[in-house]
C-alpha cells in the first residue's frame, strides 16, 4: 500500500483505538465507529513557502497531510478552484469582504470530486474491483466518475427525487444507477441507503465510498481549507460559511485549520458556520438547543436535495467543529435560499447551486442577526455549479417575475 510519509493509520473517534490502513477499510473493526486518518505531524515536511512554489493544479498538492502520495492518486485534477472576490455582495451584507469558494469548477461539477478522489485512491490501494454507495446525487456522479478514472465497476444509489444531471451523469460515466424509493419523486435519502445496505448485504466483495464509512472523504474534502487558508495568505477568514447536509466537508475542514495552526503555517482556527434548509435542519437544531448530537428530522419540507439529509450519522463531528472554531448554525426558507441564488449571480456573474446557495441565504441571515462586524472576511462555500440544477433556479426566477 503506497502511503505518505506522516501517514500513521486510522483512529476512531469513538473508541480512540488506532488501526493499520492497510487492514482496517471502513469503520472501526472494535467498535463500528467513524475511522479518521492520523498523522505524525513532526513528519510533515512541507512549509507554505515549498507549497506556494509548486503549481496551483489539484489537491494533490497538499500530499504531505494526505495519506496517499500524488503519484498513487485517482485524479481528474480536481480542487485548485478560484476564491472569488464578490464585492457587491460584501456591500449587501455590511463586511469588509466576501469571497466565493467555487467548486462548481471541479471536474463533474462539485466539491464531492476531492472525497471521491481520495476515496478511490484508498480502493484501488485496497485492490478493490466495484465500488458502491448511495447518495443524494452528486457524490454519485463524482463516484462514477473517478470509478471510471480508476477502471471500477460502480454501483450507484440514488433516490428518485435526485436531479436529472446527476442520474444521466451516473451512466454517462459507466455506473450502474439503481433508483430507489416510490416512482412519485417523494422519495429521500434513507430509501438509497436501505437499497444500498441490500446490495452490499448481497455482494460483500464490493467496495464502499459512502459517506463516513470510507474514513477518506472528508478527507480529501479538507483541501478546501487549505487552499482558503494559502488563498489568503494564511489569514484565517472571519467566517466560512457552509451549506450543511452530511457535513463532511466542514468536519474535513475544520481538521485541516487545526492541523495548519498545529502546524504553524496559520494563527487562529477557520469558524465554521453551517447553513441549512429550515424545512430539514436537524444540525441547526440540535446547535440552537445545545446538544451533542441532532435528532433525527422526521418531515423533509424543502426541494435542497443535496442538503435534505435528515439523519447525518456524523453530526457530533459537526458540532464539534462548529463549537471548537467559535461558529455557528443557521437556517433559511427554500424561497431566501433561491432568492440568494439569484442575487448571487445578477451581482457578482457566479452561478451558486440551488441547494448551496444556502450558504449565501445563511450568510445573508447571519448579517442581519449582526454576527459579522463590517471588517469581516467572510467566505462562501459554493458546493456545486448552478447548472447542477438550473431548472429549479429558472422555476423560481419565473415565480420571481410573476410576483
Amino acid at each position: 500500500m503506497q502511503t505518505t510519509d506522516a501517514f500513521v493509520g486510522l483512529d476512531c473517534v469513538d473508541c480512540g483505538d488506532r488501526f493499520d490502513a492497510e487492514t482496517a477499510t471502513h469503520r472501526c473493526p472494535e467498535c463500528g465507529g467513524i475511522l479518521d486518518p492520523a498523522y505524525d505531524y513532526d513528519a510533515v515536511d512541507v512549509t507554505p513557502a515549498d507549497l506556494s512554489a509548486r503549481p496551483f493544479e489539484s489537491m494533490w498538492r497538499y500530499e504531505e497531510l494526505l495519506p496517499f502520495p500524488t503519484g498513487a492518486a485517482v485524479s481528474l485534477n480536481e480542487g485548485a478552484t478560484a476564491l472569488v472576490e464578490c464585492p457587491e455582495l460584501a456591500d449587501a451584507m455590511g463586511v469588509g469582504r466576501v469571497l466565493l469558494k467555487d467548486e462548481g469548477r471541479n471536474p463533474t461539477g462539485t466539491f464531492k470530486d476531492r472525497g471521491q478522489s481520495a476515496a478511490m485512491t484508498a480502493a484501488v490501494q485496497h485492490g478493490a474491483e466495484t465500488i458502491a454507495l448511495n447518495s443524494a446525487g452528486n457524490a454519485g456522479q463524482a463516484a462514477a466518475a473517478y470509478a471510471a478514472q480508476a477502471d471500477l465497476d460502480a454501483h450507484v444509489y440514488l433516490p428518485e427525487r435526485a436531479g436529472f444531471t446527476q442520474k444521466a451523469g451516473v451512466e454517462l460515466h459507466g455506473g450502474i444507477l439503481h433508483i430507489a424509493g416510490p416512482m412519485d419523486g417523494d422519495s429521500e435519502i434513507g430509501d438509497s441507503g436501505e437499497a444500498y445496505a441490500e446490495g452490499m448485504a448481497e455482494n460483500p466483495d464490493w467496495y464502499s465510498t459512502k459517506t463516513f464509512v470510507t474514513p477518506y472523504r472528508h478527507e480529501g474534502k479538507k483541501t478546501m481549507a487549505l487552499e482558503v487558508l494559502e488563498q489568503l495568505d494564511w489569514e484565517a477568514p472571519d467566517a466560512v460559511v457552509y451549506p450543511t447536509g452530511g457535513g463532511v466537508g466542514l468536519v474535513g475542514m475544520h481538521k485541516a485549520a487545526v492541523e495548519a495552526k498545529r502546524l504553524g503555517w496559520t494563527d487562529e482556527l477557520i469558524p465554521m458556520y453551517a447553513a441549512q434548509a429550515e424545512g430539514c435542519a436537524p444540525i441547526v437544531e440540535a446547535v440552537e438547543e445545545g446538544k451533542d448530537r441532532h435528532e433525527e428530522w422526521e418531515d423533509i419540507q424543502t426541494a435542497c436535495n443535496g442538503i435534505a439529509i435528515p439523519d447525518p450519522g456524523a453530526s457530533p463531528l459537526i458540532i464539534d467543529a462548529i463549537e471548537e472554531s467559535d461558529g455557528g448554525a443557521v437556517a433559511t426558507s427554500d424561497r431566501e435560499i433561491l432568492d440568494a441564488a439569484i442575487d448571487v449571480a445578477k451581482r457578482e456573474g457566479l452561478e451558486m447551486g440551488a441547494t448551496c446557495a444556502a450558504a449565501a441565504s445563511g450568510a445573508y441571515e447571519l448579517a442581519e442577526r449582526g454576527e459579522f462586524d463590517e471588517d469581516d472576511t467572510v467566505v462562501l462555500l459554493n458546493t456545486g455549479a448552478g447548472n447542477k440544477d438550473i431548472d429549479t433556479l429558472r422555476a423560481h426566477l419565473g415565480e420571481q417575475n410573476a410576483d
